[in-house]
């Protein structure tokens, strides 16, 4: 029976070719938690009843691979991220393209993002360390499978979780929903099913870089951010507290008057090419993470 099941996945994947892999991913997961959900409780209702023929209803209430994949294909049409909305960039201008990045909310997504990756980088690198560490060393002991397992599932909803924030804050689709994974067996065959699920070690791989990305996005943000703000606070600095602009062997050096207005200036074209550059390692880091946490 689980054959029976695992062709109707297989005819899923099939319809849904050409849309986004996160969208077949979803379909997938649902289908199967379904399929195999409402199978169990009607073989607990019934011991003696004929899975084939129980297989069958439970497809026809639930839909044909074809149904399936077209009421997919609608809702994902409807709900599509907003920040992942097409935007009509050659009916304007260079130079409303580039100052227009300031209404554009991927470039503020993405800069956010590249705020907390710094954070989310430092726990995602903790918890795999500790975790693993603590699976290997417990690994002798009876206590150390139950660990192991945890660890393992935590992996997967960390995953998940990292996958929201990416759709959230950079509009990249990601799947909504976990991979589905059989409650039924005993606790070594269910750690075994995670050893061997690549999307495991790919979630750990991408929580371990995680940490060198989030310490290059958050220092190079905040290294720009303070470059264009000082820009910024020379005039203020300079005639309102008559401070220089840097002392040097006892020297204090000023700007000329006239030069004052173009700090300002070059201060806002600055953080104007913050904002360029922040979306673009939103776009880079979507696809990265699309890539290993959702690759096939």
């Amino acid at each position: 029976m689980n054959s029976s099941i695992e062709i109707y996945l297989d005819d899923l994947k099939k319809e849904m070719q050409g849309l986004d892999i996160a969208i077949i991913r979803d379909a997938l997961a649902d289908a199967e938690e379904h399929l195999r959900t409402a199978l169990d409780h009607k073989h607990e209702s019934n011991p003696d009843l004929d899975e084939a023929y129980a297989l069958q209803q439970i497809i026809e209430q639930y839909g044909s691979p074809e149904e399936t994949a077209a009421a997919y294909a609608e809702v994902e049409r409807r709900t599509f991220p907003e920040l992942n909305s097409p935007v009509n960039q050659k009916s304007r201008s260079l130079l409303s393209r580039y100052f227009g990045i300031f209404a554009d909310p991927k470039a503020w997504g993405a800069m956010l993002y590249m705020l907390v990756s710094l954070l989310t980088g430092i726990v995602y690198f903790t918890w795999v360390t500790v975790g693993l560490s603590l699976s290997v060393s417990f690994a002798i002991f009876i206590f150390g499978l139950p660990v192991a397992l945890f660890f393992l599932i935590s992996v997967r909803g960390i995953a998940l979780l990292e996958g929201r924030l990416v759709e959230a804050l950079l509009g990249v689709r990601m799947p909504r929903r976990s991979l589905f994974a059989s409650l039924d067996g005993k606790w070594l065959q269910r750690l075994k099913v995670l050893l061997l699920d690549k999307h495991t070690w790919m979630g750990m791989l991408y929580m371990v870089v995680q940490l060198l990305l989030g310490n290059i996005y958050f220092a190079l943000l905040v290294g720009l951010i303070s470059l264009s703000l000082s820009l910024f606070a020379i005039p203020v600095t300079q005639i309102v507290f008559h401070l220089p602009i840097f002392q040097l062997d006892g020297m204090e050096y000023f700007l000329p008057t006239a030069a004052l207005p173009f700090t300002v200036l070059f201060g806002f074209l600055l953080f104007t090419l913050t904002m360029h550059i922040a979306r673009g390692i939103g776009q880079l880091h979507g696809k990265y993470a699309k890539f290993i946490l959702v690759g096939e």
